[in-house]
């Protein structure tokens, strides 16, 4: 369908959040709100290629105190596609560096006319620290181990259009899901939208305790792929682990990458999908990374057109309250 961009119009009633700050607080309603309004968007721009200016005058502040290459670049991209602004700002080299608090350092960039904070951060809560804060918008961009609701809104419009629907899929999370914040947006999101969740992964690092989130736990890949209909394989986050979890990246491999073997076992049309960067011969070989059923890159433009959904709709509500 093609969307005529001077239909867009103003933001759905029913979405009154100035901040996007995880998928565990957001109702199934609010999920398709911005699933919707990504496709919208991804349709109005020609795959997320061409500008609109529905946030003409607006600017993002991208406040990364960790490293980041795709998130940021998607989000600084996202912005100027809705015919906005952004602006970068790295830690190591700002006034923190003397001693400056995170909260001084966000009211002094959003005194320079800022209408969102993306907040990516170590310390989980962070980015609810400056909603608290702030007059602007604030978008959690990843805190900590906690969540990171846009990576797992890109999850799940992926698989959303490849099925149609998430009612009655299953869908595994194999990987790391215990330093995993994107793990935990997934979940959440997933949940709601009615697929059934299974967290799998070496006992180090998928607790029993996730069987609290209403999840099923597995520790064998091999009992639970003929189940799946979507697997999502989540990169080891060796740089949040203070021991190692397990005696060997290439045990890790054995018992949990997936590769042409395990997909000769999985459903007719199972969709491998994994948050980059991957690790190649890690979570997952070469030949399924590239496969047909992989939809890698097909997320990553979905999160082109999730981020523009989340920007319009935050500031938009922002501009809905001022008034």
């Amino acid at each position: 369908m093609s969307v005529d961009v001077t239909e867009i119009g103003s933001i759905p009633d029913a979405w009154t959040r100035r901040h996007l700050l995880g998928l565990e607080d957001l109702s199934r309603e609010e999920l398709n709100i911005v699933l919707d309004s990504a496709e919208m968007f991804r349709d109005a721009t020609d795959d997320c290629t061409r500008k609109i200016s529905v946030l003409a005058g607006h600017t993002c502040a991208n406040l990364f105190f960790e490293n980041s290459t795709r998130t940021r670049t998607s989000f600084s991209l996202a912005m100027r596609r809705l015919g906005g602004d952004t602006v970068d700002f790295a830690s190591g080299s700002s006034s923190m560096s003397k001693g400056e608090t995170v909260i001084d350092t966000a009211k002094n960039i959003e005194a320079m006319g800022i209408s969102v904070v993306v907040c990516r951060h170590r310390t989980p809560g962070t980015p609810h620290l400056l909603a608290n804060n702030l007059r602007c918008s604030v978008v959690n961009a990843g805190d900590g181990p906690h969540e990171h609701p846009t990576q797992g809104l890109l999850d799940i419009l992926t698989i959303r259009q490849r099925r149609g629907t998430l009612e009655g899929l299953t869908v595994a999370l194999v990987g790391d899901i215990q330093y995993s914040r994107t793990a935990r947006s997934n979940i959440w999101g997933l949940k709601k939208l009615g697929a059934h969740v299974i967290v799998c992964g070496p006992a180090t690092l998928v607790s029993p305790m996730w069987r609290e989130l209403g999840v099923e736990v597995s520790h064998n890949l091999d009992e639970i792929i003929p189940r799946c209909d979507v697997l999502n394989l989540l990169r080891i986050q060796f740089e949040r682990q203070s021991t190692r979890p397990f005696p060997s990246v290439r045990e890790y491999a054995h018992l949990y990458a997936m590769n042409r073997q395990r997909m000769d076992r999985a459903k007719d049309g199972v969709l491998i999908l994994a948050p980059g960067p991957i690790n190649r011969g890690v979570e997952v070989t070469t030949d399924v990374a590239d496969g047909p059923q992989s939809v890698i890159l097909e997320q990553v433009t979905n999160g082109l057109a999730v981020r523009m959904a989340v920007l319009w709709l935050v500031c938009g509500a922002s501009i809905r309250e001022a008034e």
